[in-house]
């Protein structure tokens, strides 16, 4: 009976966790054309102009439109589906990231356990008990962005078609046999290396500063979820340059309008986007959403082509 009371609690577990990515699913779908408007901005497509306005501080500023009139913009151009292009493979690569990391974490012993209390362990079953979830997490995190990869170039390179106006990218088969023809196996692993150090950096670092702040610092519970919230917060911000190289290097080097000269340069390596938009002072292109200004405005390419983005200095 007891074997077959825990068969049954683990069967719920299972269940329960399928429900809430199910709603993650969910929620990621409808927010999309936030992330469609996100990612333009990143690689730094601009294509409503900057209006003249000033900062809280009194001193004259041109404005960039903040996210909703972006994605208003994207709408207005493609109409209601038009703004979730690019959400097929986002939402594959998900599915498949959260079969093949678990099966991968049990392979290697680390399969899930619920919690047990604090009060219930001594320190250092407690320290036990933080090192098997940080290490499962980096595992399902590894795992799952690896295998996953290949659908978030090709959802990166779907929206990014919005810049040339292009229909290389408009299938996943079809998206498969683009960059399997162009560019190789390596294609689909483009950006991947920034990608893992933000997110495996931001894992070990908030997870290590919550645990320590927790435990010799904050005892309350309520505090410490607010803690937690704030840590990750704080680590995903300091590292969202990541972010902005990974999406620069995951559409660099296609044949797409926006990752190709002069919009974008060639780049050989994630560390040479780095060190562009380092010079350029725009690896914190879309860190900020709703109040969004231009610090210097260059002047534009000429080309025949229209709209194209003005690449600017964001704050």
């Amino acid at each position: 009976m007891a074997a077959f009371g825990d068969y049954s609690s683990h069967e719920e577990t299972e269940v329960n966790g399928w429900i809430r990515f199910g709603m993650r699913l969910g929620v990621s779908a409808a927010l999309h054309p936030f992330e469609y408007s996100k990612t333009l901005i990143q690689i730094g497509y601009e294509p409503i102009a900057a209006r003249p306005g000033k900062s809280m501080l009194g001193k004259p500023i041109m404005l960039l439109p903040n996210i909703f009139q972006y994605a208003g913009h994207i709408k207005k151009i493609d109409g209601f589906y038009g703004c979730y292009r690019g959400l097929a493979p986002k939402l594959a690569g998900s599915v498949l990231s959260m079969v093949v990391s678990e099966r991968v974490a049990e392979k290697l012993g680390l399969a899930y356990r619920e919690d047990k209390d604090e009060s219930e362990l001594t320190e250092e079953e407690n320290y036990v008990q933080f090192k098997y979830n940080l290490k499962r997490d980096i595992v399902l995190t590894v795992s799952g962005i690896v295998v996953s990869h290949p659908f978030h170039v090709i959802s990166l390179r779907m929206m990014a078609q919005f810049v040339g106006r292009e229909t290389l990218y408009n299938s996943i088969l079809g998206s498969v046999a683009e960059i399997w023809n162009n560019e190789g196996i390596l294609g689909f692993f483009s950006g991947l290396i920034p990608k893992l150090l933000c997110d495996v950096a931001c894992l070990v670092l908030s997870s290590s500063s919550v645990f320590i702040v927790n435990k010799y610092l904050i005892k309350d519970k309520v505090a410490r979820q607010y803690n937690a919230g704030f840590t990750q917060f704080a680590f995903s911000s300091l590292l969202y340059p990541l972010q902005v190289v990974s999406t620069c290097s995951s559409i660099s080097g296609s044949r797409l309008m926006a990752g190709q000269p002069p919009i974008m340069p060639k780049y050989s390596s994630w560390v040479d986007c780095w060190n562009d938009l380092q010079t350029r002072r725009e690896l914190k292109r879309g860190s900020s959403l709703f109040w969004r200004s231009q610090a210097v405005i260059s002047s534009s390419v000429p080309t025949s082509f229209a709209p194209l983005p003005t690449l600017s200095r964001y704050q």
